[in-house]
């Protein structure tokens, strides 16, 4: 039984999760899709949207429901794509209460709008998932090449990670009231996949996050695939990151590529002044991988422009 349907053996079901209204007293409902094998199995909740502006989460779970990607062999696939439905509608990152979503939970039901959009979520879906996929991306400008975020001393998530296969997989601490932790709180699982900016569809990254789905839901047993074998390699594991952050105002220009390897000490980006007058260098402060860009033409100083992180050596044996 979920949001107070019961899904049968074999069938499927698009379900509404009512939270909200409209000042006009109109519900807002959050399309919930959810699938159910004839054999029963793990249940793997694939969401986006939690931020109202990242389409390129929603375009990732909306291909996989167009391809029937989410119709499981066994278990349950739920798909929620997306979340944030106000932000969405009004084309920006937060709730129409100037809340961040994610950073509003395990929520209260009397708390404010963000806080009952998390405490509906919690109480209604998540006790029926076992596993979570939750698709993001860079805010604003900020462009994040395609990785995964957890927690390396868990060492089912990064198991599961691996199995996702990003071109990386950062050490990410959890934060409080966002999801991650409040699913980490149940005993559940949850990966958080980045890439891609705001506000657009990038179709490298949507690859990237429907093959990473893919294999996930096969290794789960889920579902078979053909899996384009091009994509195969080892995910570069990342221990930590840091933002460098723009030594002046003026038009910024990036001289290197995103996910690209950099330096400490190498020129990766120029910050120079409409009169012709600056040109100042931007050098890395640390060898690493660029996993976040920022694209905006126009920075002032303190703005991050680079995320760079350092990788975690792994040796023959798997040591680290």
């Amino acid at each position: 039984m979920i949001l107070g349907k019961e899904i049968l053996p074999g069938k499927g079901a698009q379900l509404s999760l009512d939270v909200a209204k409209l000042h006009t007293t109109t519900p807002i409902l959050i399309p919930v899709i959810v699938e159910r094998a004839k054999i029963d199995g793990p249940t793997v909740l694939i969401m986006a949207g939690l931020h109202g502006d990242e389409i390129n989460g929603i375009e990732v779970v909306r291909r996989i429901i167009q391809k029937k990607f989410n119709k499981p062999n066994t278990g349950t696939i739920i798909c929620l794509p997306v979340f944030n439905i106000f932000g969405f509608l009004n084309i920006r990152r937060e709730l129409p209460d100037g809340r961040d979503l994610n950073r509003s939970f395990p929520g209260s039901e009397n708390g404010s709008l963000a806080s009952q959009f998390a405490y509906h979520f919690m109480k209604e879906i998540m006790p029926h998932v076992d596993y979570v996929i939750d698709f993001h991306t860079g805010s604003a400008q900020r462009s994040n090449f395609p990785h995964i975020r957890c927690v390396f001393e868990d060492q089912e998530s990064v198991e599961l990670a691996k199995i996702f296969n990003p071109p990386f997989i950062l050490n990410s601490s959890y934060i409080s009231k966002t999801i991650r932790e409040s699913v980490k709180k149940l005993g559940k699982k949850i990966l958080l996949f980045e890439g891609g900016k705001a506000n657009n569809i990038d179709e490298m990254v949507v690859e990237e996050g429907v093959n990473g789905v893919k294999r996930f839901l096969q290794y789960l047993g889920m579902k078979s695939f053909k899996i384009d074998i091009s994509k195969d390699r080892t995910p570069v594991f990342l221990k930590e990151s840091k933002w460098l952050r723009s030594p002046n105002s003026g038009m910024f220009h990036s001289v290197v590529k995103n996910g690209a390897k950099v330096n400490k000490g190498e020129v990766i980006g120029m910050i120079t002044d409409p009169y012709g007058r600056m040109n100042r260098k931007v050098r890395a402060t640390s060898t690493g991988y660029i996993i976040c860009l920022n694209e905006a033409p126009l920075v002032y100083k303190g703005d991050a422009i680079f995320h760079i992180g350092k990788e975690l050596k792994i040796d023959e044996n798997g040591t680290k």
